[in-house]
């Protein structure tokens, strides 16, 4: 099991990795939704999996993958957000869709950031240590 465990995890962190450099750099809707999912399903397996994980080092990493979400979350409502007056029929150049794009520039552009910084800090090979794979 403990072999599946790696394996599983190893999988799951290099598509976070990718899904991280897919996001950084175009930033649009897709990528940032595919890395909510990279996200979500790292998390998952990291606390279902805990037992077979040296120490506690996989309970940081869930906190540094939560905030990560919290800052593709804001961009992905504001994605939700747009689509849904668009298909309500309201026109693009309205001020509340002006509103909401501003708004969802502002969150690109803090995700890009904290993407940019994710990337510098080769998180993808340092958790692979700490967690034994």
């Amino acid at each position: 099991m403990r072999e599946y465990v790696q394996k599983q995890t190893a999988i799951l962190l290099r598509r976070l990795a990718f899904q991280i450099s897919r996001a950084a750099r175009n930033g649009d809707a897709d990528a940032v939704h595919d890395l909510r999912v990279a996200i979500r399903r790292l998390s998952r397996c990291l606390q279902a999996f805990a037992q077979f994980y040296p120490g506690h080092s996989w309970k940081k990493m869930r906190r540094r993958l939560a905030d990560l979400m919290d800052a593709c979350g804001t961009v992905r409502d504001l994605d939700i957000a747009i689509d849904l007056l668009d298909k309500a029929g309201l026109p693009q150049g309205s001020p509340v869709v002006k509103r909401l794009e501003v708004e969802r520039g502002k969150a690109e552009r803090e995700l890009l950031a904290e993407l940019r910084r994710w990337k510098g800090s080769a998180v993808s090979r340092k958790w692979k240590a700490q967690l034994g794979l």
